[in-house]
């Protein structure tokens, strides 16, 4: 506040100053009064999905955890990941904890614009259109607290002094709310597509697209292929052309993407993309993280039909004797395992050594290609009448794309793991690996994971521990409830 404002003019009596509103420190009472200020509470939801802070740890749980990483970087650094990756986390565990607390932020966040943003006077067209973003918002939240923590405790209201305590809801009741919310998100005024600055914001496309994963996640075929089908007749997306397109600057504005966190360089406070240097070769000042594992360079086997390398590989990852995206070589003593991912790294020359941190890549959370392998697996999951032949005919428009013949599965079985195959190759270093294999079952995880999995698989899957600041601080979760596996 302005020091001028600490004093008494003889023009004002101090009791009438006294009473006046803070100005530039915002209640929920004080804040929610505009349609400017809506938009203001929503766009800092958006701000949570970013990776402009080293808080969003999505790829620790969906790249790391899964076979396709390791944690990379030196030893030390970040060494809490490494109990992540080998599935022997406690509740103590500090990526945990703030993962745990950056996700609840963006939930958080929702709760208060979609409790607030109704007592505004304003357009009730663009009010709905609010409401329908955070909700969409906060169930793409809770996905990822669901998949990664199992039963957790439902925040749908404001954080009050009333409802710190609450227990934990078991996972059937926490995606029927995340579907609850996508389907309202679905029947708001939230538009097909925008235009101008607003490009970018929640769609129904999206909420469809996102509805179909979680659908999809919870086995329901049919739920899952009817809202592929609702995106399809939208007419807003196809596969780009070429795979390398979806990872340069402006690769927001593909037709293949559905939803994406966009980076903005240059800002202050920062909105560019971290990761950039999270994942870069120490050469660049980067950290090498989220190294690739030589099991994630060994499913590439399959060459092209005109014998070549299926080009997502080098797109994906950089490799020995291949360029780095400076154009000079690669060189395998950059990373503990010989290999760095490549998707969300940026040419000194975009972007500086100096400023390596502030990439502008965006972070791609939906798009057509998982879209067509979801409808794949969905079809060939339900295999009635010519599901199998659909779901192939899906399945090879991705592997189409890369340059690969046809896929050459029969049954239902070969299709299936023909489609988990293709989700790897295609989907790389996006976060999708772990929840998959997890979503997969036992069998099919405890193969790709080791031993170490197993030995902690006590239950439908894998989860992780709630974290013991939540524990200690929410007393309406049971201890007994606590232990995750």
């Amino acid at each position: 506040m302005l020091a001028a404002a600490l004093c008494c003019s003889s023009a004002v009596a101090c009791s009438d100053f006294l009473t006046e509103e803070l100005q530039g420190d915002y209640s929920s009472k004080t804040f929610y009064t505009s349609a400017a200020n809506a938009e203001r509470a929503v766009n800092g939801i958006y701000n949570n999905i970013m990776f402009t802070s080293d808080q969003n740890m999505l790829w620790v749980f969906g790249d790391v955890a899964s076979d396709d990483s390791e944690k990379g970087g030196s030893a030390g650094d970040k060494s809490d990941i490494d109990y992540i990756d080998n599935f022997s986390a406690m509740a103590d565990n500090g990526i945990l904890s703030d993962y745990w607390t950056y996700l609840y932020e963006g939930v958080a966040r929702a709760n208060n614009a979609i409790a607030y943003i109704p007592g505004i006077e304003m357009d009730e067209e663009l009010q709905s259109r609010l409401i329908g973003e955070a909700k969409f918002l906060r169930a793409l939240n809770y996905f990822h607290i669901v998949n990664i923590w199992g039963a957790v405790p439902l925040r749908t209201a404001p954080n009050t002094a009333d409802n710190g305590n609450l227990a934990l809801s078991d996972v059937a009741t926490v995606y029927a709310h995340i579907e609850r919310d996508l389907t309202e998100s679905i029947e708001s005024a939230v538009p097909v597509s925008y235009s101008g600055e607003d490009v970018g914001r929640v769609t129904k496309g999206a909420a469809y697209a996102l509805r179909a994963k979680v659908r999809l996640f919870r086995e329901d075929w049919g739920g899952c292929l009817s809202d592929i089908e609702s995106l399809d007749a939208l007419q807003q997306y196809e596969l780009a052309d070429n795979y390398q397109d979806l990872f340069v600057p402006g690769a927001e504005d593909n037709k293949e993407v559905i939803f994406a966190a966009r980076h903005l360089s240059g800002q202050n406070p920062g909105l560019g993309n971290i990761l950039n240097v999270y994942f870069a070769p120490s050469v660049e000042t980067g950290y090498y993280f989220n190294a690739p594992t030589q099991s994630f360079v060994d499913c590439f086997s399959e060459q092209t039909v005109e014998g070549a390398v299926d080009p997502r590989l080098d797109i994906s990852i950089g490799r020995p004797g291949e360029p780095w995206v400076n154009g000079d070589i690669f060189d395998a003593s950059w990373s503990p395992t010989g290999y760095l991912v490549k998707k969300y790294e940026q040419p000194l020359s975009e972007v500086p050594i100096g400023t390596k941190s502030d990439g502008y890549l965006p972070y791609i959370y939906l798009r057509y290609a998982d879209v067509l392998l979801m409808k794949a697996e969905a079809l060939a999951n339900r295999n009635t009448g010519t599901d199998l032949d659909d779901a192939l005919d899906a399945l090879d428009l991705v592997r189409g794309r890369a340059g690969l013949a046809p896929a050459s599965a029969e049954t239902q079985e070969e299709v299936l793991a023909a489609i988990r195959l293709e989700r790897r190759r295609e989907l790389g270093f996006e976060a999708h690996r772990f929840f998959d294999l997890m979503r997969w079952g036992r069998e099919i995880a405890v193969e790709a994971l080791g031993p170490e999995l197993a030995a902690v698989w006590t239950g439908e899957r894998y989860y992780f521990p709630i974290p013991q600041a939540e524990l200690d601080s929410n007393k309406g979760i049971e201890t007994d409830e606590a232990p995750r596996g």
